[in-house]
């Protein structure tokens, strides 16, 4: 079994009930969701072994999150108890026009407050073949991006995989430097690089010829320009990805995604995705198939099938987490897609 390192902010998720509003609120569901434990619950699910590393404060709300990573699968022995809060995110969902708004309390979190030798990385990377980070955790705080530069440095240097999800947040680059300066640093040490029709160009400029992102509609080539262009910016990266979203509205998106090899642009079919439950942790669930199929050995084309299937499925799941087994990815990558019942 592989194992598969991920390290970033796990934060509790307040959702009004039945897409209410923020100001009708009078409950709030609660679960648990970041970037990097996504992705670990997704690879857990794929019967990876899934290391999580994260900062969770030691009291009862902290032992709360890591039951719910634990209960998925997840591997959280190397989780730091430490500081005093979980950070928090209010997500108010969408529906139809009216996109969905998302509002931190994060400040202060324990991860936040996180430095440079607080995590043992040799022990973390004992015997582990992939790290992988996303650049909403530099974001958070310098002590997040040092500690993070720090873990990249030792992966490259053992000869890990390491893989980015560049993950542009634009409320959360706040603590003094540009994200593009940070970034560069942590980028330049990574295998495989994956991001959405904006984060190349929010983060480091890179932009597609001839495409107005604005306009929601996507056309899969224009994106081979931003591979190619980091590529040539990160010379040690294998492989580019990008998933592509067409909003239709908030609740209807068309939904693929490509995969560049530095000759090749593979693209994978395209998903109508007509009544979305949750599109939070889209991205990452398209981030956990892509590592499950490459470590797997599947070919490209069918390692980028295989992450566009999952992260549609991810669609109409409640909450951050992809709970899909391989069985039901594949046979979605290779089938018709209808939701037909399952006898």
């Amino acid at each position: 079994m592989a194992t598969v390192v991920t390290y970033g902010e796990i934060m509790l998720r307040l959702t009004p009930p039945g897409f209410e509003r923020f100001v009708q609120a009078r409950s709030f569901d609660v679960v648990y969701g970041g970037g990097e434990a996504n992705v670990a619950v997704s690879l857990a699910n794929y019967g990876i072994d899934a290391r999580f590393v994260t900062a969770l404060p030691p009291h009862e709300i902290g032992d709360a999150c890591e039951n719910y990573l634990r209960q998925y699968g997840v591997d959280t022995s190397y989780i730091l108890r430490q500081g005093d809060r979980l950070g928090i995110y209010f997500l108010e969902m969408g529906a139809m026009q009216r996109g969905s708004k998302v509002i931190y309390d994060r400040a202060y979190s324990a991860l936040s407050e996180i430095k440079p030798g607080d995590i043992d990385w040799r022990s973390v990377f004992a015997g582990a073949d992939w790290f992988h980070w996303t650049g909403i955790t530099p974001a958070i705080s310098a002590g997040t991006a040092e500690t993070l530069q720090e873990a990249v440095e030792i992966a490259a240097e053992m000869g890990i995989t390491i893989s980015c999800d560049l993950n542009y947040r634009s409320k959360l680059w706040k603590w003094g430097k540009q994200p593009g300066e940070v970034m560069e640093g942590l980028v330049e040490h990574a295998d495989y690089a994956i991001g959405n029709e904006e984060d190349a160009d929010k983060v480091f400029g890179i932009r597609p010829e001839g495409v107005d992102v604005e306009a929601g509609e996507l056309d899969a080539a224009a994106y081979e320009s931003v591979c190619q262009q980091l590529m040539a910016r990160f010379p040690k990266l294998q492989k580019v990805a990008i998933t592509l979203r067409t909003s239709i509205s908030a609740s209807h998106n068309l939904w693929s995604g490509v995969l560049y090899d530095g000759e090749t642009l593979f693209q994978a079919k395209e998903y109508d995705v007509s009544h979305m439950v949750d599109r939070v942790g889209g991205g990452d669930s398209f981030c956990g198939g892509l590592i499950y199929a490459l470590l797997s050995g599947k070919s490209d084309q069918e390692a980028v099938e295989f992450a566009v299937a999952a992260s549609c499925f991810k669609h109409s799941i409640y909450g951050d987490f992809n709970l899909m087994s391989v069985d039901e990815v594949e046979k979605l990558a290779g089938g018709p897609g209808t939701g037909r019942v399952q006898r």
